[in-house]
């Protein structure tokens, strides 16, 4: 079988300053493909024991599996750096892996504003761009990082064992953040005790972040995931008397000042009824979108990606139902994977179960935090400084007031408002939601746009910026709760 070069993937910091160097990440692309299983490997592997599962699901690669040519780097304006990219040693991430992917050291810029890295293939012809670089002018105090919270391994219902999802979110995905998510009612206590080993050994501050994580899956109360601030949580189950209720889940996330967050919200057999309960102080985000799809709002109202798989959506369990019942939830996206790709899922090529073919592209998380530790990343999901995306890298920025995503401001009268996005792909258009409902958009058409206008309060309102991008690919911020004086 022949694999030719379909694509270059690009991934860059972004938020840098002038002239501070930082790597990217660069991986080429071919078609889809089973790479097959073996035993006796080495952990972690591309051609693993765990690259098969009961469901029918196997392991898929979307890397050439060897490339020895040289990609340039084009001049733009500011880059400094190298200005080609050699493959001929091979570099992949697993021992003796061939396939071209690799980080790339030594970059930086001369001057600030809203920059790209594109790549090219001199032979073929083909390019890639990287996600938007904003460079300022003096060292941010807050930086963007990209996560996926949402993801399953080969102990429940996915693929690939946890140090190899760790390995392909670091190494391949490009991942700033992960956590592994399986379902606990699927694990025994040992077994929680390696996830949680694996995950504090792969924690590494200021370079690879992880959480501490499990997804509590009850029929009744939905699914609801816990993510702990720590090296340590307890083990809940569903199944276990203590764990139960939602009530006790809530307990639980006090107890360990953990947060608990709905997922698919709006499906109908693995969705959340909204009047079943909340706990404001530990229920702080919620998953607006996974492979699953897009739980924002019904298909009736506008939503291109609604859930299709397992019995489709219910009216009145949508994110906006629960904004409009008085609830604080700041936006997230993730995976949901089980594909064992965290961050960059391939579950629509595969053959088996039929339904995977009726799932969507995955979500990332932006995280808005002081610096890329554990501690750091959760305190900015616990304030809320989030958005969600499905599966890219948007630059955006959304403040009323100067008060970022995820604040609850206090003011009146008409109030400054200001969306600064920016995307590899143009963008096609930005919506300002109020109360649920569109109250104000534009159509920029380009690339990078700040956005600048006016909001009257006069009585207590949320909202928040939905971005739609020509290419089909969406992103959401968390709200904005406004309280007159």
């Amino acid at each position: 079988m022949l694999f030719p070069l379909t694509g270059i993937k690009i991934i860059a910091p972004s938020l840098v300053a002038v002239d501070e160097p930082f790597s990217i990440g660069v991986k080429l692309l071919t078609y889809p493909h089973y790479v097959g299983k073996g035993c006796y490997q080495s952990l972690p592997s591309l051609v693993g024991r765990y690259n098969e599962n009961a469901r029918g699901i196997r392991y898929m690669d979307n890397a050439l599996p060897n490339f020895k040519g040289t990609i340039a780097v084009e001049e733009s304006e500011g880059l400094c750096g190298p200005k080609q990219i050699s493959f001929a040693q091979g570099s992949g991430p697993y021992p003796g892996d061939t396939r071209p992917i690799r980080r790339i050291e030594g970059f930086s810029f001369t001057s600030p504003g809203t920059k790209y890295i594109t790549l090219t293939e001199p032979e073929s012809g083909l390019k890639g761009t990287s996600n938007p670089i904003r460079v300022v002018q003096d060292s941010p105090s807050e930086r963007l990082y990209w996560g996926d919270l949402h993801c399953h391994t080969f102990l429940t219902d996915g693929l690939r064992c946890p140090e190899e999802l760790y390995t392909f979110g670091r190494e391949e995905a490009f991942l700033d953040f992960m956590a592994l998510a399986d379902h606990s009612e699927s694990l025994s206590e040992r077994q929680w005790e390696y996830l949680c080993a694996v995950t504090n050994d792969m924690n590494i501050p200021h370079h690879f972040v992880t959480l501490l994580a499990l997804e509590w899956t009850s029929p009744r109360w939905g699914h609801r995931n816990i993510y702990y601030p720590g090296s340590q949580g307890a083990f809940a189950r569903y199944t276990d008397p203590q764990y139960s209720s939602l009530e006790q889940i809530y307990q639980l996330a006090h107890d360990y000042g953990a947060l608990v967050v709905p997922h698919h919200s709006a499906n109908a057999e693995m969705g959340v009824n909204w009047s079943l309960g909340y706990d404001p102080e530990v229920e702080r985000l919620v998953e607006i979108y996974s492979v699953w799809g897009n739980s924002e709002r019904p298909a009736s109202a506008g939503n291109p990606r609604p859930i299709l798989t397992n019995g489709g959506e219910v009216p009145g369990q949508h994110v906006i139902d629960a904004l409009q019942m008085g609830r604080h939830y700041g936006i997230i996206a993730s995976g949901d994977i089980h594909d064992g790709r965290p961050g960059d899922e391939l579950h629509r090529y595969q053959d088996r179960p039929p339904h995977y073919r009726l799932l969507r592209r995955q979500g990332l998380v932006g995280v808005w935090a002081q610096e890329l530790t554990r501690e750091a990343i959760f305190k900015a999901l616990w304030n809320r400084q989030t958005f969600g995306t499905t599966n890219i890298r948007l630059f955006l920025r959304f403040s009323i007031a100067r008060q970022i995503m995820g604040s609850q401001v206090h003011a009146q009268g008409k109030l400054p408002l200001i969306a600064d996005v920016a995307s590899e792909v143009p963008i096609a258009r930005i919506d300002l939601v109020c109360q649920g409902q569109d109250v104000q958009s534009i159509e920029p058409r380009q690339h990078k746009v700040v956005w600048e206008t006016q909001v009257e309060i006069s009585s207590p309102s949320w909202y928040y910026i939905r971005v739609l991008c020509q290419n089909g690919e969406m992103g959401w911020s968390s709200p904005i709760w406004v309280t007159p004086d």
